[in-house]
């Protein structure tokens, strides 16, 4: 197959080489990612500023191109001007840390992948449960699994949009996969106030917290040791409020 393979984290990032080195040997992979980090800015492109491309080099072999833009902004170029519209898959990952509930919304990773989808891509999201010490090699061998498989049964269906978490444990302590739904729950989140030495205060974002008990759910399964995979769509429609507001007799 023919993967485009991108992140959040920047090009350089361990878990999207670990990524790489497990596809390149029986899929054609193409990268284009970030620049530097680019977590936490979710479907943002960017329209103000010139979008800059750089080929990067890896052990001094050619391995992608670096772009000063968001992980949405990576696939468009990609697509449009530095790969083609031969592509099979657009990858994302392997991302630093959960993105399961509420901060689906948020990520960078999990919108390079929805982005494919609105190209008309099928599109693969997948992160590892763990941000100080990861080790990427069986997230990067599970993804490589689930790749293969997809290829063999889904990825003729451009619609398909999959969010893979993965937990930071050893293989044998995993307990198995479930497809599960995004946990909607509010998040508890918390902000340190502080005082720079010119007397002026600031806040900074320091923990949040899931309130989300259903066990059908990503955030939930992953804290359980499974590997969450939950079917994502981009059209935020409510019919069962769109049936409701139909009726309404506005005035103007």
């Amino acid at each position: 197959m023919r993967i485009l393979l991108t992140n959040d984290d920047g090009i350089f990032a361990e878990g999207l080489c670990a990524l790489y080195d497990a596809l390149c040997q029986d899929h054609e992979v193409f990268v284009v990612a970030p620049e530097a980090e680019r977590s936490a800015v979710g479907h943002a492109i960017t329209l103000s500023d010139p979008l800059r491309v750089k080929r990067v080099k890896r052990g001094n072999v050619f391995f992608g191109y670096a772009v000063n833009g968001t992980p949405a902004d990576c696939v468009k170029i990609a697509i449009h001007e530095l790969i083609g519209p031969e592509i099979d898959l657009v990858l994302s990952g392997i991302n630093r840390g959960a993105n399961v509930g509420i901060n689906v919304l948020y990520s960078g990773t999990v919108s390079a992948a929805t982005e494919g989808v609105i190209l008309g891509y099928p599109g693969l999201a997948i992160s590892l449960d763990e941000y100080k010490e990861p080790d990427y090699c069986f997230a990067a061998y599970f993804a490589s699994i689930l790749v293969d498989f997809l290829a063999q049964n889904f990825l003729k269906n451009p619609k398909i949009c999959l969010n893979v978490n993965i937990p930071f444990l050893p293989a044998n302590k995993i307990k198995g996969i479930k497809f599960v739904r995004q946990s909607t729950a509010p998040l508890i989140e918390r902000f340190e106030r502080r005082v720079d030495p010119h007397g002026n205060v600031y806040y900074w974002q320091c923990g949040e917290r899931f309130t989300e008990q259903d066990p059908d759910t990503d955030v939930v399964a992953l804290k359980r040791g499974y590997i969450t995979i939950t079917p994502l769509q981009h059209n935020l429609s409510d019919p069962e409020l769109l049936s409701k507001i139909a009726s309404w007799q506005i005035e103007f």
